[in-house]
């Protein structure tokens, strides 16, 4: 469950430094269900008159766009219904329209809290995560400034589809919303709280946000004030559940394979049977006032990394000059074509920027800025990046500039139609601006978009007197930004005509069987070639590559060059600069990397002609060496206090059982700079020259194109491409090694790290391996109703999020047992108490039938909804071509997973684990503990 600030117009290379900052990970998400699904008519074919002739009794029709239409029931619940039969997978999205912008004094945090306690039952699902789990179901909540959203994703059929409807209408009025369940929750979410102090980048955006603004409640970070989730009053929650979670404040959205009249009708009677509400829902007049001169803050913490950042007041995303801001925001702060990229990055001031914007209903932020190593200038930086923004107006987009971008965001939003899991959750946004219709109203604006709209909406904003700067002293100023009023959503969509959609895809059948009998198996030199041709909606492609290079002995000492090389691939060719092949990934539609991507039927043969030309003709230009080597070396400084970084560490350290040098070897963060520091751009063209080839390599091509046109050409592209160094798999080997203790000091962090392993003598072929398959899922890999999760979150409210991964050996018998989790320092003692006590518990009195059965349920189901995935299918087949096998092999392993007993099941957990070669580093600021853990060892 997250609480979320929508990120708007960020730059695709910094999307998971900026969003790490601002959200944490879900807790207990789990991947979606399997089960026959009912074939549905393709989206986008259901006219009007059909619509209605479907309507149950006290259903209105309401307006359609692309294969989604609107019906609006007599308690005002709006619905959604997005049929597509490309996928056996249905999503159900539940938005409430209220969020942190919402809250009042004291209650800071509350619409994230409330949404944590919504996965705590209701009168008729009273465990609610123990029957996501059962069922296998991908399921999550998220909360920002304007919504509240929950979402299933789950193998389509009518049981998991009425399920879910049943659920969402139950926990819609009759949730529990316990002060029982407050007691333990509230500690989770702080945890949660506590795990985004530990980044600075985070802390830098939440005071930027609360300094910019004086009145308007935007300016409170959604996961909210630490004493205020400590101290709200069930009753608080309570009557904020009641006022906003009924129906004439909600958009379900159901998309994917269903049938839509049946579908339609179970709605109306398990949602048509709430009452509408009497009450009237609360309103807010607040309206953040003209800042009248620009506003400097500095943040004095810890950390490993220099920040600076600069944000500006922005309209509503209802307001025409939202998109225009969004270009501006990319054409700004976009890799490697970037303004700020080549005016900071390029010259060596700065080793990354960003840029993007946060936004919603209300008047929003946008954000600038970069990222500096540790010890040099800031000043500079700040002075550059304050006069690029504030310049851009007198420097309107280049043709070039505008048609990149432009490609990039249609792009975007042509995935996200392609695919109904995506749009169903992303149509939450829109939705909270008042119409979900705004979506394709953006789309217009994107593809209408001129440089001078682009350029006078930055003149309007982009102003020293509407600047607020993260770490500098402000300066007097004299111009102010007047921020106009959000206009009606009516007038907004008065001129809008949707287009007419019509993209189709076949129902596909995720059985392996049906995956041998469509594959066409064959080898193009030393690629041994896996062929899946199937229809997708947008005519999508993917493919994956597999290459190997070297053994054991020619690697020596080559182990950081090789983890060099490969990010260095698309910087620079024999014909195209990095910023031309990203125009081409662009034009060719191909996301990724070149080992692994997506295209178009129609792009595919021009994408792999790229991809060889990439992989085979490298220039690896010194400068862009250079700015990806110091983007590594701030990247591993970053770690050196972090508790995550420094715990991982220290427990590979612990398990290493090579010498420097060797490709297996766990080295220590200081060794790793050396070695990036004395590297050389000879050294990787070297290691490209000697051991880049595909002889031996895999390929697997899933999706929408021609099997009989794709083959020859594979085959004239890497058939006869071999590099001079031979290859032969690493190996390695099964060691006993003596359980430790480390508790890692790391100072002014809020939050802390547990990870433990042991070692485990095992191969994936093993007997035993299913069986542990299961008791891993069952003790800490089922989500929220593991027995792991269960005692550390939802009993003993330590822990957000945690979780155990079997991992057996691939081609020998060095398999290991895993365990980590987040929690506050001075809970980490009794975290590790906690998880000793139920791993003894497994150990001791073994699991129970009811658990087997669930775990087998939701593994198999999980598996089911992996393969309908192109990706996960096309890197499945990689992953057995280059073990000799096929998904035979998974259709086996199934059936063993199928004829696990519950003795089996045990026998093979306490065979594999034993408690006492447990090895446990702990990592957290040692002085909020108290009395410090024993023992303890100085920071790495």
């Amino acid at each position: 469950m997250d609480s979320k600030n929508k990120l708007r117009g960020i730059s695709a290379h910094v999307a998971a430094l900026c969003l790490a900052l601002i959200t944490i990970a879900p807790a207990g998400a789990q991947p979606a269900v399997n089960a026959p699904a009912a074939s549905a008519p393709a989206a986008g074919t259901a006219t009007a008159s059909a619509a209605k002739a479907m309507l149950p009794k006290g259903v209105t029709l309401g307006p359609a766009v692309e294969g989604i239409t609107e019906y609006r029931l007599a308690n005002g619940l709006k619905v959604l219904l997005f049929p597509d039969a490309s996928r056996p997978t249905v999503t159900v999205n539940m938005t409430y329209l209220v969020g942190s912008r919402h809250e009042n004094y004291g209650e800071t945090g509350m619409a994230h809290l409330l949404e944590h306690l919504l996965f705590k039952g209701s009168t008729k699902n009273r465990d609610i995560t123990k029957q996501f789990s059962e069922r296998g179901m991908q399921f999550n909540g998220t909360t920002s400034l304007d919504r509240t959203n929950y979402y299933e994703v789950f193998q389509a059929s009518k049981d998991n589809l009425d399920w879910a409807l049943q659920m969402e209408a139950d926990r819609m009025v009759n949730s529990f919303v316990a002060a029982k369940d407050l007691a333990s929750e509230m500690t989770v979410v702080r945890n949660e709280f506590e795990s985004g102090e530990n980044q600075p980048g985070n802390v830098l955006f939440k005071r930027m946000q609360s300094i910019a603004y004086d009145w308007h409640s935007y300016g409170r970070s959604t996961i909210g004030n630490r004493s205020d989730i400590e101290n709200v009053r069930i009753k608080n929650l309570q009557d904020f559940y009641r006022t906003y979670y009924q129906p004439d404040n909600a958009v379900l959205l159901v998309a994917g394979q269903f049938e839509p009249r049946a579908t339609l009708a179970k709605i109306q009677r398990l949602f048509g049977a709430i009452p509408k509400p009497k009450r009237t829902l609360p309103v807010f007049w607040t309206e953040e006032p003209t800042q009248d001169g620009e506003r400097s803050f500095t943040v004095r913490r810890q950390g490993d990394m220099q920040f600076v950042a600069i944000g500006y007041k922005i309209p509503s995303d209802l307001h025409a000059d939202a998109e225009a801001l969004g270009f501006a925001s990319q054409i700004m702060g976009d890799a490697p074509n970037g303004r700020l990229h080549k005016l900071l990055v390029e010259t060596g001031k700065a080793s990354q920027v960003f840029s993007f914007g946060q936004t919603g209903y209300a008047p929003g932020l946008q954000y600038f800025g970069a990222v500096i190593k540790l010890g040099e200038p800031i000043e500079p930086v700040r002075e550059a990046l304050v006069q690029a923004v504030e310049e851009f107006a007198s420097k309107p987009p280049t043709a070039e500039e505008l048609e990149r971008v432009r490609r990039s965001w249609l792009n975007t939003i042509e995935r996200s139609l392609n695919d109904p899991q995506a749009v169903g959750v992303a149509l939450s946004e829109p939705a909270s601006l008042g119409d979900w219709r705004m979506f394709f109203v953006s789309r217009e604006r994107v593809q209408k978009m001129t440089a001078e709209q682009i350029a006078a909406s930055a003149g309007r904003y982009y102003l020293r007197t509407n600047r607020v700067t993260g770490t500098f002293i402000p300066e007097e100023s004299s111009k102010r930004a007047v921020l106009p009023a959000a206009p009606a959503v009516t007038d907004v969509l008065k001129d809008f005509k949707p287009a007419v959609s019509n993209l189709v895809a076949e129902n596909f059948d995720p059985s392996q069987q049906n995956i041998m009998q469509r594959t066409t198996l064959t080898t193009a030199g030393g690629v041994k070639l896996a062929l899946l041709p199937k229809k997708n909606r947008g005519e999508t492609v993917t493919v994956d590559l597999s290459l190997h290079a070297g053994d054991e002995k020619s690697l020596f000492g080559k182990g950081v060059v090789y983890g060099m090389t490969i990010p260095m691939l698309t910087r620079g060719t024999t014909r195209y600069t990095r910023a031309e092949l990203d125009d081409a990934f662009e034009r060719l539609k191909i996301v990724g990397t070149p080992l692994g991507f997506q295209t178009t039927r129609a792009n595919l043969p021009e994408a792999l002609k790229l991809v060889a030309h990439i992989l085979k003709e490298q220039s690896f230009p010194q400068s862009e060496f250079e700015q990806l080597r110091q983007q590594i070396l701030v990247g591993l400084e970053s770690g050196r206090n972090e508790p995550q970084s420094v715990a991982s560490y220290a427990l590979a350290r612990h398990f290493n059982q090579y010498p420097r040098g060797d490709v297996r070897y766990a080295g220590t963060l200081d060794e790793g700079l050396e070695d990036f520091k004395r590297m050389s751009v000879d050294d990787v063209k070297a290691f490209h020259r000697d051991f880049f080839g595909a002889s031996p390599a895999e390929m697997a091509i899933v999706g929408d194109f021609d099997a009989k046109e794709i083959a020859p050409l594979v085959n004239e592209l890497f058939g006869n491409w071999r590099a001079p160094q031979p290859f032969s798999p690493l190996r390695y080997q099964h060691v006993e090694v003596a359980p430790t203790v480390q508790v890692i000091n790391t100072p002014d962090k809020e939050n802390g790290f547990y990870t433990a392993r042991l070692n485990v003598d095992l191969n994936i072929d093993d007997p035993d391996y299913p069986a542990l398959m299961l008791a891993n899922y069952i003790f800490g890999d089922g989500g929220l109703k593991s027995r792991l999760m269960d005692r550390i979150r939802q009993k003993d409210g330590l822990s957000y999020g945690g979780g155990s991964g079997i991992s057996p050996g691939l081609l020998d018998r060095a398999g290991n047992f895993s365990i980590s989790a987040i929690a506050a320092p001075q809970n980490l003692a009794k975290l590790d108490a906690a998880v000793r006590a139920e791993l003894a518990r497994a150990v001791k009195e073994g699991f129970t039938a009811e658990e087997l059965s669930g775990a087998r349920s939701g593994l198999l189901q999980q598996r089911l909804q992996a393969r309908t995935n192109d990706a996960s299918l096309a890197s499945g087949w990689t992953s057995f071509l280059y073990r000799n096998k096929t998904f035979l092999w998974s259709l086996e392993l199934e059936r063993k997973l199928n004829a696990v007993t519950l003795p089996e099941l045990n026998a093979a957990f306490r065979k594999a684990i034993d408690p006492a070669k447990l090895s446990v580093v702990m990592a957290g600021d040692q002085s909020k503990v108290g009395e410090p853990v024993k023992p303890i060892v100085a920071m790495p």
